[in-house]
């Protein structure tokens, strides 16, 4: 049996704020693919490294922010979703304060606040990720 080629990344939605204004934190990616971009903060994991240690990880090291937890929310491993080989995503969703002022770095181009009504084009699949994360942990409109 050929020996499969499968990388595992996280990506991290963090809101802040949980009414009808809540707003997002996306990096501008400095690298290709989707180079200029905007997406969601996160990255590989390392080969000893726990999943969700790996999303604090990579939220802290692309964006300066840093949160003490965050929850699973779903596994993206649709083929194609990545141009760079086969890659399974574990997202996970965090929460922070409204104080919280993000500081581009390692990957990351730039990094800033979306209100969650006027996101930019995504790269890769994270449109898909945001509206998941938002059906299921910011409350819907009043009925």
């Amino acid at each position: 049996m050929p020996k499969q080629k499968i990388f595992v990344t996280v990506d991290v939605v963090v809101f802040k704020s949980m009414d009808t204004s809540a707003e997002i934190l996306l990096i501008q990616r400095k690298n290709e693919p989707f180079k200029n971009q905007w997406a969601l903060p996160g990255g590989f994991v390392d080969q000893e490294e726990d999943l969700e240690i790996a999303a604090l990880r990579e939220l802290k090291e692309e964006t300066g922010i840093k949160i003490v937890s965050c929850e699973q929310l779903y596994t993206f491993g649709k083929p194609g979703r990545d141009p760079r080989g086969r890659t399974i995503s574990i997202t996970f969703v965090g929460f922070t304060d409204n104080a919280a002022l993000p500081k581009a770095a390692d990957d990351a181009k730039d990094a800033r606040w979306f209100t969650i009504k006027k996101l930019p084009e995504l790269a890769f699949d994270h449109s898909k990720i945001i509206a998941l994360a938002i059906s299921r942990f910011l409350p819907g409109p009043p009925g």
